[in-house]
């Protein structure tokens, strides 16, 4: 793949990477989540690619 694809994606993973750890975090602490253990699900879609990859895990909470 191009130099300009690999930066395009690199780019867009980073920004799902962090966007959703800050959404978590935040979610989390509005919730007093405490140490529970939350099961988690991401689905990405592409238009246009016909793409629908989900990946799932575990996340659990820890007391600040």
């Amino acid at each position: 793949m191009s130099d300009e694809f690999n930066m395009s994606m690199r780019k867009f993973l980073k920004q799902v990477g962090v966007t959703s750890q800050q959404a978590i975090e935040q979610a989390m602490r509005k919730s007093g989540s405490g140490t529970k253990t939350y099961e988690a699900k991401v689905v990405l879609t592409i238009d246009g690619l016909a793409l629908e990859h989900m990946v799932t895990g575990t996340i659990t909470g820890a007391d600040s």
